[in-house]
């Protein structure tokens, strides 16, 4: 459409040009005859009241005169032209000339008048217009013809090149179809460098992604049917143990309360698996909910936390304020979890080292410490090393550490304790001072803790 419509225009603006052209031409043509013929006795050299045309230099010429009264003294040979106010005044010496199309029958006449002498004449040239329009006819024709070639041309062009460069598009919306129908995320194949293998790049990367985070899923569905299974199927025998106790008389109280103190416990442990999963089942970016808070003020919550669930091990805790913008909860989880962990692998009565300094935090046990074969996988889900399977815990509690971490563009690693046990060492980006009010002199107040076992009186140790 935009090229026929082009093509239109220009064939119009032609067609005009030619026209005005050819025109104009004949008008400068016809006046200049006209003007030297009034210069000349024509009347006198009139032959019976006929002035051959071809004294004009043309045979489509007609020569006439007209006076002030309209009478018209003598016309060239042909039919009668109906001649106007134009040539009147001009014979009248209203006017200087006239030139004007005028209509005799079926013929169309270009009329010029100039005055005749000194008389009250003007002398009338008109010359048929069938030649100029047989011309214009014709290069009508042309242009329309070679518009609509041009039209039809630059059609079918379009429709090739169209077609060419929407092939890429058609390949990969089939591929894209052919995914969603059968769900195989092999990618597509990337052929050059323009926007449409952009474009395959770009969903080839989406299709990894989307294939790692649906392996993902099938590892955690599948590893956590694997670990729901086990107190699941202990609170099943315990319950059908009680049942069929209860039938048969009843337990004795000794057993009866071990066996119901094994049930809370496979109960607590399931509650503590389902409370993993939901937080791991939560695998998207940070949201933009997020605020200002002090990492130690979360190290100390986590440690109050953590004394209560191992009164057997002492937390000995020395921390600088650090500020980091992100969840607070979820950070005091991870927290949570590392400080679990070092309480768990601990003996009673060892001491769990806990430092933070320039937003790195570490967590020091004095338990056997990490196979150097394990170190690759203690932040994997549900990983437990070969001695750890018989504890208690769901192999959740460093993934989720790992993940907060990873939300938080922090970053978190497991090593060997200068005491011999496991060190963790977790940092987070952030500032010693708070963004919104700078402490005064800028140097952060040192905070140290010293916890002692349950139960015990005696003051903490002086730092």
């Amino acid at each position: 459409m935009a090229v026929g419509l082009a093509v239109a225009l220009v064939a119009l603006a032609v067609f005009l040009t030619v026209r005005l052209q050819m025109q104009a031409s004949l008008d400068d043509s016809l006046l200049d005859r006209a003007k030297k013929a009034a210069e000349t006795n024509l009347l006198t050299n009139a032959t019976q009241d006929r002035i051959p045309s071809a004294w004009f230099g043309a045979a489509d010429v007609r020569v006439g005169f007209v006076d002030a009264a309209g009478r018209i003294l003598t016309v060239d040979a042909g039919p009668g032209i109906p001649l106007g106010a134009p040539e009147l005044d001009v014979a009248a010496g209203k006017s200087t000339q006239s030139i004007r199309t005028i209509n005799a029958g079926t013929i169309h006449y270009r009329v010029a008048a100039v005055p005749y002498q000194d008389q009250d004449m003007a002398l009338i040239l008109a010359q048929s217009l069938s030649p100029q329009e047989t011309v214009l006819k014709r290069l009508g024709a042309v242009m329309l013809l070679f518009g609509l070639a041009g039209v039809i041309g630059a059609a079918a062009a379009g429709w090739g090149v169209a077609r060419n460069g929407l092939r890429p598009v058609r390949r990969l919306t089939s591929a894209v179809e052919q995914i969603a129908r059968t769900e195989d995320l092999t990618p597509l194949p990337v052929e050059g460098d323009d926007e449409i293998a952009r474009l395959a790049t770009a969903f080839n990367a989406m299709l990894v992604a989307l294939s790692a985070s649906r392996d993902r899923q099938r590892r955690l569905v599948a590893d956590a049917g694997h670990e729901l299974r086990t107190p699941l199927t202990s609170l099943r025998t315990n319950l059908d143990l009680l049942t069929q106790a209860d039938t048969t008389g009843g337990l004795p109280t000794e057993q009866r309360e071990e066996l119901l103190g094994d049930v809370r416990a496979q109960l607590e442990e399931l509650s503590t698996l389902v409370g993993d999963l939901v937080e791991l089942a939560r695998d998207e970016p940070l949201t933009h909910v997020v605020e200002t808070f002090d990492l130690a003020e979360v190290v100390d919550r986590a440690v109050g936390r953590v004394r209560l669930r191992a009164p057997r091990t002492q937390l000995d805790v020395v921390t600088l304020p650090w500020w980091v913008v992100g969840e607070t909860g979820a950070v005091e989880r991870a927290v949570t979890n590392l400080l679990d962990n070092a309480a768990k692998w601990s003996p009673a009565g060892s001491t769990v080292t806990v430092r933070l300094a320039n937003g790195v935090l570490t967590v020091d046990d004095e338990g056997p410490g990490i196979d150097p074969a394990d170190l690759p996988h203690v932040f994997e889900r549900f990983y437990r090393s070969r001695e750890s399977r018989s504890m208690p815990g769901s192999g959740l509690g460093l993934a989720i550490v790992h993940q907060v971490v990873s939300r938080h563009a922090g970053a978190v690693q497991a090593g060997r304790a200068p005491s011999g046990g496991a060190r963790f060492t977790l940092w987070l980006p952030g500032g010693p001072e708070h963004p919104a009010a700078r402490a005064p002199g800028g140097v952060p107040t040192e905070r140290m803790r010293s916890a002692t076992p349950r139960g015990d009186t005696t003051s903490p140790p002086a730092t």
